[in-house]
């Protein structure tokens, strides 16, 4: 008889995405599981691994000699090294081969105006309220398969991941992208029916410090590459409440008259179940929820390269370096929306390269099991 030690790995699980077949053995339900690497810390026996990507990836953008972007999640300042900047990593992925380096802040920028703009149109009294944040998957993957019943109150934004791929593509139909970031659930993200071929790959922090290394680059040595994309709004999103002081931001800049938002965020599974079961019960006065799946934010994910707290402080001032504050004072933001054809900031509400689809699951799987607390 199996004990909870051989157990550890379904009992860790809040999506019940583990399960035990006829014949008595666990297999893993990849509709319901969320990618977001709970089991393999839990798993005692080592029987779980993290999908690599490192080889096909790297083969890609040497096969494509020079249509490959690298897109960094806004949790990576610092991760590579307190005193290198964003410039010497821009040079360190051209070195790989890379074309380019974009920070998916960018987008978060961009996202930021959309979430401001469902705020401002869904939220017309008291007692309405909006989900968000759209950037972490864990949080998305929870709602969707956990509490269906909420989905109305999650905007269908695409995550500042999806449309940054999906602007390169649209620019470079032929190019191959690979988002850098802290979360193994973004490679699950990333082949999700409605959103799959906006990022050809995912790889983690770790994976790409391995590749550096074993390339034999010194990032600290080499040549400014510095772009100046994004705002301080969007780069707060790599830490807890970073999304809702940047929609908080926005709302009051683009509608100071309209009800203002009254944020709430939760960090880690069990906190953010916790937040959904008072949302329930009419427990909280709060009209827009940020849900990160990691305690901390992205800067405590799973394949970071430093602790929680130091990878806050390294955001924190990073963004306020920013020569921008705000998605309206960015001019990238401007030529993007030029780029995409939009003539103003409301029609971001309905264009196509930032929304998603979440009819597009198998929802027989959904009543599965709940983990309710």
């Amino acid at each position: 008889q199996e004990t909870e030690y051989e157990r550890a790995c379904q009992n860790s699980c809040v999506f019940d995405a583990i399960w035990e077949d006829e014949e008595g053995k666990l297999q893993i339900d990849k509709e319901m599981c969320a990618g977001c690497e709970a089991c393999i810390h839990a798993c005692k026996q080592g029987k779980l691994t993290a999908g690599k990507d490192v080889l096909p990836a790297m083969r890609s953008v040497r096969e494509r000699k020079g249509n490959a972007y690298a897109l960094v999640a806004p949790a990576f300042f610092g991760q590579f090294g307190e005193m290198v900047t964003a410039g010497q990593l821009r040079s360190a992925f051209k070195a790989l081969g890379f074309a380019g380096m974009v920070e998916v802040a960018l987008f978060a920028d961009i996202l930021t105006l959309k979430e401001a703009l469902e705020f401002d149109l869904h939220i017309k009294k008291e007692g309405d309220f909006q989900l968000t944040s759209c950037c972490c998957p864990v949080w998305i993957a929870m709602i969707r398969n956990i509490y269906e019943e909420l989905m109305p109150h999650v905007p269908a934004a695409v995550s500042p991941m999806i449309a940054c791929g999906r602007m390169i593509k649209r620019l470079y139909p032929d190019a191959v992208t690979v988002f850098v970031g802290p979360c193994l659930a973004k490679k699950k993200e990333a082949r999700e029916e409605d959103i799959q071929g906006a990022v050809d790959y995912v790889l983690t922090f770790q994976e790409m410090r391995d590749i550096f290394e074993a390339a034999d680059i010194h990032l600290e040595a080499l040549p400014e590459d510095e772009r100046e994309h994004a705002s301080r709004a969007g780069r707060l999103y790599a830490r807890t409440g970073g999304v809702s002081e940047a929609v908080a931001s926005m709302t009051q800049q683009l509608q100071p008259e309209k009800l203002h938002v009254r944020a709430e965020q939760a960090e880690g599974a069990k906190a953010c179940m916790e937040m959904i079961q008072r949302i329930k019960k009419g427990e909280t006065d709060a009209n827009f929820f940020e849900g990160m799946g990691c305690v901390g934010g992205c800067v405590g994910g799973p394949k970071t390269l430093r602790k929680q707290e130091e990878g806050r402080a390294c955001v924190d001032n990073y963004a306020e370096e920013s020569l921008y504050k705000t998605p309206l004072e960015n001019p990238y933001v401007r030529k993007i929306l030029e780029e995409l054809g939009l003539g103003t900031i409301e029609d971001l509400i309905e264009d196509p390269i930032l929304e998603r689809d979440f009819s597009k699951k198998d929802r027989s799987k959904c009543n599965l099991g709940r983990r309710l607390l």
